[in-house]
């Protein structure tokens, strides 16, 4: 079950729409003897500062906040559809209150140093972060966007730097 293949991130036949949007991933920070994860469908995968980068929104309420804040890298898991439930669970439920490894199943794999991800998925980037910034609603320019604020819980933009790429 463990047998991931680094390969180059020009490699990724996955259109990233899909692959953030539809087929949501794992948002991973910590260390495997204290991580946390949560899923998520925003995001993004590109090039910024000469570097492949992948960005991330999270909330400063969500418990993988305080791990993000700790670690100097996440990883982002893709899993096939057979895992849908999994990931349905690990964004509606919360890590302070439940054990998600324990109730989704999922396997942790720590056998890099401070990275966390797990042997189910089927593509991992693991990046190192870079940059980080909080959402200003003074900045949106679309009135729309306040109504994903409504308990003004503005989300922290993470830009990593995709160090690795591991597929099956």
């Amino acid at each position: 079950m463990n047998k991931f293949k680094a390969i180059p991130v020009t490699a990724i036949a996955d259109n990233p729409f899909k692959l953030i949007g539809t087929d949501w991933m794992l948002i991973t920070a910590g260390t495997p003897a204290a991580f946390n994860t949560m899923t998520a469908s925003w995001g993004g995968l590109g090039m910024l500062w000469d570097k492949q980068v992948a960005f991330i929104f999270v909330r400063p309420t969500r418990h993988t906040f305080g791990f993000l804040e700790k670690a100097p890298v996440f990883t982002l898991s893709f899993f096939t559809a057979d895992h849908r439930a999994k990931l349905e669970f690990c964004g509606t439920h919360s890590g302070r209150s439940v054990n998600k490894v324990a109730k989704t199943g999922l396997t942790p794999l720590g056998d890099r140093p401070g990275v966390v991800y797990f042997a189910e998925a089927r593509l991992v980037l693991v990046c190192r972060k870079i940059y980080f910034q909080d959402l200003d609603p003074a900045r949106f320019l679309d009135p729309a966007i306040a109504e994903f604020y409504g308990a003004r819980d503005y989300h922290r933009l993470y830009i990593g730097e995709v160090t690795e790429c591991l597929s099956r």
